[in-house]
């Protein structure tokens, strides 16, 4: 069908009058999303966390299962999901390049062993904002 439009008018205690008309954009179809092909360069970081050490430990065969049963899903996009996920106070990474070394942490971090590709942490998540530049000048005082 035609575009929608509509007519705005402003008229300013001081004289000023404007009027707009403004259109509908045109319609265009949604992009189809394009499958990433290049690999990373280099190692990702891999996140999970839990609320207890047995939580963040239950969540590692959970996540292993399904990396193995969708071996389509890119390291890179699965980094990304992660770290995407709420931080808890119990927190592991995975370092690496391929789901393989994810899948290695994970087995390394269910049998609660060392591996070069797994580093644990636990603390708060509790901060304050360091700095924030709002770029309108200071809109919070001391």
């Amino acid at each position: 069908g035609r575009p929608r439009r509509a007519g705005v008018s402003s008229f300013g205690i001081s004289g000023t009058n404007a009027h707009l008309i403004i259109e509908q954009a045109p319609h265009e179809p949604d992009p189809r999303p394009t499958p990433q092909t290049t690999e990373p360069s280099g190692p990702l970081l891999w996140t999970v966390s839990g609320r207890s050490d047995p939580a963040l430990r239950d969540q590692a065969p959970r996540l292993a299962a399904h990396v193995r049963d969708n071996p389509e899903l890119a390291a890179a996009e699965l980094a990304v999901s992660l770290a995407r996920r709420t931080a808890f106070e119990h927190r592991a990474v995975m370092v690496g390049t391929d789901p393989a070394d994810l899948e290695a942490g994970l087995d390394a971090l269910v049998a609660g062993g060392e591996d070069t590709r797994l580093v644990r942490a636990a603390g708060t998540v509790s901060g304050k904002s360091v700095f924030v530049f709002p770029g309108q000048g200071s809109h919070w005082p001391d």
